[in-house]
């Protein structure tokens, strides 16, 4: 089918409040029938989400999770509007699932693509602009493909642009949405911190062998060196000296 045009999918955001991108997904999903995009999204539960999203959430909770081998840790805040909410076992399961995905995924450094500094973008742009496979093309071709691996690279660093580790059809944005529309309030991922065991840490650099060398203690001793003594200079006698006649 034809592309979903930009009008089709505001006339769609104006009639459910959902998101642009949702609102583009939900009418290739039903090839543009917007009756059917609407029941679409009110299946997924993003159209109550989205009426939502501007109530504060500022209550909700920090959870803590420990990746098997205590070698991955994540800190995450999830907020939502009430404390009621916030002890709720779907919420708490929900912060779990978000840690879990965090500690899965080692290029995420941000919640959202809104949080990624401008500079980032432009650093990779630069990047992008200098590889060798767009030395021929036009300057318009050239910017889209660029303007593309920029896209993909921005979202390889949101958490809420992953794939969720569970349901790999449904992004991390999605499944929030999902528990919007199950607990009836506004949710959002605040930030997290992902803690690697020993990173920064500067190591000392061992050779294998060694290391098995020294815990089963074959190391080899170094022969010592001994030192040759120098043959000590000969004296020379002394010859006699002519005793001086006394006058």
């Amino acid at each position: 089918m034809a592309g979903i045009s930009a009008k089709l999918v505001k006339e769609l955001r104006d009639k459910t409040s959902a998101g642009m991108m949702d609102c583009k997904k939900a009418l290739q999903e039903t090839d543009g029938d917007m009756e059917k995009a609407s029941e679409w999204l009110r299946q997924k539960g993003i159209t109550s989400a989205g009426k939502k999203e501007s109530r504060v959430a500022s209550e909700g909770l920090v959870h803590s999770y420990i990746h098997t081998g205590g070698r991955v840790g994540v800190l995450v805040e999830i907020n939502c509007e009430t404390d009621f909410v916030g002890r709720h076992e779907d919420f708490k399961q929900l912060a779990q699932d978000v840690a879990m995905q965090i500690a899965a995924s080692p290029n995420v450094e941000y919640v959202r693509i809104e949080d990624i500094p401008a500079e980032i973008a432009e650093s990779e742009k630069s990047v992008e602009m200098g590889r060798d496979d767009l030395g021929n093309k036009p300057d318009n071709i050239k910017e889209k493909i660029v303007q593309g691996r920029i896209d993909k690279r921005l979202k390889e660093l949101s958490l809420v642009d992953q794939p969720f580790i569970k349901d790999q059809n449904i992004t991390v944005a999605e499944l929030v949405k999902q528990s919007v529309a199950k607990l009836g309030e506004n949710i959002q991922i605040r930030r997290f911190s992902r803690f690697i065991l020993g990173e920064g840490i500067e190591k000392e650099e061992v050779s294998f062998a060694e290391e098995v060398a020294a815990q089963t203690g074959q190391q080899e001793k170094k022969p010592e060196v001994k030192e040759e003594k120098q043959p000590e200079a000969k004296k020379q006698d002394k010859k006699p000296g002519k005793k001086k006649k006394k006058k």
